[in-house]
């Protein structure tokens, strides 16, 4: 079968919408690094809706790979252009694909690190944007600083180094157009953190200070950082939905993404060097992005922890499973109303409990297939960030945390590696080796797994949190994980739904 392509696009166009615009004058203004599926069902999908409305032809994207596992992504964007399909799958059963063309070009860094920096420091790049992971802006999950001695920092830091580090690339194509009298370009996280546009900017002007300390002054004075909330659900790509897509184009796409159809994008309207008119095509621009994006943090990315590690134990292997359960739907209805909603600020136009059941609503997606362990993985990364700061407000306010430490414990008999019945899970986390040796540990130290003051901080000496912690804990060891719930949402339950 032939591979999607340009010389196969127009064939497509019979069966899909395919882009209607010369991608021959598009030309990058954004540079993206960290070309992932969600990259290419959000940002890049706003780009193209642009682009087929007749306007933002300097506004096409360059995507970039920092890591030698992105050598693929490569061969695939070469073989068909840059071309890619977005499959969105309803809850009904209704695909509707298109392909997407503002992806025009996709350099891989390990190859030719200075190719990547010339790119940043052309004038006509006017954004650098990043989905690199919760974990990827090298900050402390306690202490908030920026790791000076991670080997690839330390490596990037050597005069004449090859840069491998996305501090690294970005700082030197930023010290060049300093150098030239090129104004700078903005850097734009799309990531999952918590104020993340101030994240990237706290580890960029460390990493550039390190440097050289007038460069980083130059930086912290003029170069824009905007915050940023994203949302859209975008599983990992199978071969059956390749096949699938293959089926629907009549060609085959070698890497296509799966999403939701739901996409929500509230970016803060802080550029350097101008941005593509992003509110035409349904971006949310605003002067305050925090209340959208901590409601986000807290009820979605939070709510899918609270989710997915009960959900494993119980049995589940997907997401939708887990959704549809009606214990573990009432566990994080309950969580979302009771502990996280009172952490959130006003989120203007937002009818939050309205939202909450929505959330519901896309996790119950069966036709997106979205594996429990996708979001089980990388938890390291994400629990301090989505929800901890949950637990430390509830905390401090006096408020309910008998959730929050079920999910806390629930990672941490997850951890142990071992289900109910006896089959082993494979933990996926980059500090698998802590995390399951306090698990091991914890049958005679219970606390062990909490007293990890790395990702926990001081939360092993507040008793009433302690003691909510280790009453699920011993459950699950006790009871299991479904007997946990029950008990838990039963205590829980507002009093107008206890029976009589």
């Amino acid at each position: 079968m032939q591979l999607l392509c340009s010389g196969t696009s127009p064939g497509v166009g019979a069966r899909v919408p395919v882009p209607d615009y010369d991608r021959a004058r598009v030309r990058p203004g954004i540079v993206h690094i960290g070309v992932g599926g969600f990259h290419r069902a959000h940002q890049a999908v706003y780009v193209d809706d642009l682009l087929r409305r007749g306007g933002a032809h300097d506004w096409g994207i360059c995507g970039v790979g920092v890591l030698s596992a992105d050598a693929r992504m490569r061969d695939v964007m070469a073989t068909q252009d840059c071309l890619y399909t977005v499959l969105e799958k309803h809850p009904d059963g209704h695909r509707q694909a298109r392909v997407v063309g503002s992806l025009v070009e996709y350099a891989l860094a390990p190859a030719n690190p200075l190719a990547v920096v010339e790119r940043m420091a052309d004038p006509a790049v006017r954004i650098v944007s990043l989905t690199v992971t919760e974990g990827g802006y090298n900050i402390h999950a306690v202490t908030g600083r920026f790791d000076l001695e991670h080997p690839d920092v330390v490596h990037d830091l050597q005069p004449g180094a090859a840069w491998r580090t996305t501090f690294g690339l970005v700082t030197a194509a930023l010290a060049r157009r300093r150098e030239r009298g090129v104004g700078p370009f903005t850097v734009m996280s799309c990531d999952n953190v918590q104020g993340n546009g101030e994240v990237t900017r706290h580890a960029f002007c460390a990493f550039a200070s390190a440097c050289d300390p007038g460069l980083g002054a130059w930086i912290e004075e003029n170069v824009r950082f905007p915050n940023s909330m994203v949302d859209r659900i975008t599983p990992q790509t199978t071969d059956a939905e390749r096949d699938e897509v293959a089926g629907i184009l009549g060609v085959r796409d070698e890497w296509p993404v799966v999403c939701e159809p739901f996409s929500q994008w509230v970016l803060e309207d802080s550029f350097a060097a101008g941005r593509p008119a992003w509110e035409e095509v349904g971006v949310q621009v605003v002067g305050e992005v925090e209340p959208y994006e901590l409601m986000k943090l807290r009820l979605l990315n939070a709510g899918h922890q609270a989710l997915a590690y009960f959900g494993r134990l119980v049995g589940h292997r997907f997401v939708h499973e887990a959704a549809r359960d009606p214990l573990l739907a009432e566990f994080v209805l309950g969580y979302m109303r009771d502990e996280a909603q009172p952490s959130l600020p006003p989120v203007p136009g937002i009818d939050l409990a309205a939202y909450q059941r929505q959330l519901l609503e896309r996790f119950g997606n069966a036709q997106i297939r979205d594996t429990l362990a996708r979001l089980c993985a990388e938890t390291s990364d994400r629990i301090p960030k989505w929800l901890l700061p949950v637990i430390r407000h509830q905390l401090s306010h006096g408020g309910e945390v008998r959730r929050s430490a079920a999910v806390l414990a629930s990672w941490a008999r997850y951890a142990e590696g071992v289900d109910e019945q006896g089959e082993p899970i494979e933990v996926v986390d980059r500090q698998r080796g802590r995390l399951t040796a306090a698990a091991a540990r914890q049958h005679h130290d219970p606390t062990a797994f909490l007293e990890d003051r790395e990702l926990f901080g001081d939360l092993a000496d507040d008793d009433r949190f302690v003691s909510a912690y280790l009453d699920a804990l011993r459950s699950l060891h006790e009871v299991g994980a479904r007997r946990t719930l029950e008990r838990l949402t039963a205590a829980l339950r507002p009093a107008e739904r206890r029976p009589a």
